[in-house]
């Protein structure tokens, strides 16, 4: 393999390394798992937006965290990983038709909100919530919050490591 093929999977588990890393701080105060989930690592879910190369490390960060975490389950993998997957993959299919890139940080936090129906759904079956409707809204509001602090984060951070470069063309 080549330098330019090697190079995405190195910065794709970069990635998934510093989502587990960011979402270690939340879990210790009951934060990245659960009813109301304020993991920091949700940031990184903005990488999208500058190459959707990113994808698979930001899947395979959320995936791991679910599996060996707090609240670690086969279904919160499942679904952990299916949401992010399926917000990710929207993103990076409609993203490109919108110029600038503080509108697809705005798809990007619209999506992962409304996403956020498929965790509520999984903290019902497996008895962590019981009502759907205040489950879906205090996780659709952690995510708003979380993802809407750290898109300006993201949007400066690129402007200084380019993140579309970083992983190749």
């Amino acid at each position: 393999m080549t330098q330019s093929k090697i190079r995405p999977w190195i910065i794709n588990a970069l990635v998934a390394a510093i989502y587990i890393v960011l979402s270690v701080g939340p879990a210790a105060f009951n934060l990245a798992s659960g009813a109301i989930q304020f993991r920091v690592s949700e940031g990184l879910n903005h990488l999208v937006v500058f190459n959707r190369k990113y994808i698979w490390g930001i899947v395979a960060g959320v995936v791991l965290f679910d599996a060996f975490g707090p609240g670690a389950s086969l279904l919160n993998v499942v679904f952990g990983g299916g949401q992010s997957l399926l917000a990710l993959l929207l993103v990076s299919w409609i993203g490109p038709k919108l110029t600038a890139v503080w509108q697809r940080m705005v798809l990007n936090i619209i999506l992962f909100t409304l996403s956020m129906c498929m965790i509520a759904w999984m903290l019902m079956l497996v008895g962590g919530a019981t009502a759907f409707w205040p489950t879906y809204l205090t996780t659709a509001l952690s995510e708003l919050i979380i993802m809407s602090i750290t898109a300006p984060i993201m949007y400066g951070l690129n402007r200084v490591l380019r993140f579309s470069e970083r992983i190749g063309k």
